[in-house]
């Protein structure tokens, strides 16, 4: 998106620039940049940011591995990537890349100028391939991790799908039933005087209630709706879809151990492409969700006054015992970054079978849950039907 700056250059003259950039933190880099002190930054009309025009990094990774594996050097790489992309907010942070690598910058420095776009867990892998001259291995690396994650995440993704459209779809059909067939059945037995069963009747008072202030109810059922949907955006923004999906039952257990094996493969993949293992935690925490944080920082600390990985692991509650046994055999072996993966293998394996074995038991447990409270809804609408044809036989 495109923004009007206004800045003080060294001469103390105000300057007015036309910047490309991906948000107003981007805009106040590029002007830092230039040596100026920012004055103010307004975004131009009609230029927001669609969800398309926002930078694919996992994308950029594919496409700059497979230029640097076929011979390209990283400037040259960059500029064919500017050539072939359409989107202005995309072109100009690989411009950007482009021009801070011919002014005599590192990779690793130019991407850390735009944290807005590359992450610290991307920068660092390119920072340790810069010490051994091994960048598309590097990048192989970082590619085969985020296609692991977004496996896993894709999985439970797709379980998570028709429970939700099923449940979605109950829902609306009960409101709709005690919106608006309720109220027109209790106009219709208010006024014949028959015994209705007290169920019945604390359903027919319902359906008078929503009767007369059927504008309230609609108001209400559609605010505590959009209540409950910002509430989902938030919580899933940050980061909460962990607690969510630890609140299903039975599924605590699984998420936690889920969560470490993110913990393991991001480890595995920071110490096998060559970053000390204290430098490795640190990037590790954007995978851990914020309550275990000081959990990592007790176990950084403990290593930090020579103990092994293992044993601040279980120290502090952040290990399973396949896992634990793997950190092991990989400190004595030299190879805690491979056995930390495996550990990730394992318990990714694990939990792609219980996720199938929970779709199984859930989804059809939820569809007769939903089909019970319709079913009774409908037939305390019916019994004094079903009465009245009784005594008329």
């Amino acid at each position: 998106m495109q923004f009007t700056v206004r800045a003080l250059d060294a001469s103390q003259q105000i300057q007015t620039l036309l910047l490309e950039a991906t948000d107003a933190d981007d805009a106040q880099a590029q002007v830092q940049a230039r040596r100026l002190v920012l004055l103010s930054a307004e975004a131009q009309r009609g230029t927001t940011p669609r969800r398309g025009d926002r930078f694919a990094l996992l994308l950029f990774a594919q496409e700059l591995h497979a230029l640097l594996q076929a011979g390209l050097s990283v400037i040259e790489a960059l500029d064919t990537l500017v050539e072939k992309d359409t989107q202005a907010a995309r072109r100009a942070v690989l411009n950007r890349l482009a021009e801070r690598l011919r002014q005599g910058q590192r990779l690793s420095s130019a991407l850390r100028e735009q944290p807005q776009v590359f992450p610290p867990l991307f920068v660092g892998v390119v920072q340790a391939a810069e010490g051994t001259s091994d960048l598309p291995r590097a990048l192989a690396r970082y590619l085969d991790y985020e296609t692991r994650l977004q496996s896993v995440l894709h999985k439970v993704t797709s379980a998570a799908i028709y429970p939700a459209v099923l449940l979605v779809v109950g829902v609306s059909v009960s409101l709709f039933l005690l919106g608006y067939v309720v109220p027109k059945f209790s106009s219709v037995y208010q006024g014949s005087g028959q015994a209705l069963p007290w169920a019945s009747q604390w359903l027919m008072r319902w359906g008078q209630w929503a009767g007369a202030h059927g504008a309230q109810a609609l108001v209400a059922v559609v605010l505590l709706a959009a209540a409950a949907a910002w509430k989902l955006r938030q919580t899933l923004a940050g980061g909460g879809w962990w607690r969510l999906l630890g609140a299903l039952p039975g599924a605590r257990d699984k998420v936690e151990v889920l969560q470490l094996s993110r913990l393991y493969l991001t480890l595995g993949m920071l110490l096998e492409g060559g970053i000390p293992l204290q430098r490795a935690l640190v990037l590790c925490e954007p995978v851990l969700e914020p309550q275990r944080l000081p959990l990592l920082a007790a176990v950084r600390h403990d290593i930090g006054t020579g103990q092994p990985l293992s044993t601040a692991l279980q120290a502090h509650s952040l290990s399973t015992p396949v896992a634990l046994r793997l950190i092991r055999v990989g400190e004595q072996s030299g190879q805690l970054g491979p056995m930390l993966s495996r550990a990730a293998a394992f318990y990714d394996e694990e939990t792609t079978r219980w996720i199938e074995r929970f779709s199984k038991a859930f989804e059809p447990a939820l569809m007769a849950a939903i089909g019970v409270v319709i079913g009774l809804i409908v037939v305390l609408l019916y019994m004094p039907i079903f009465d009245l044809a009784g005594s008329l036989q």
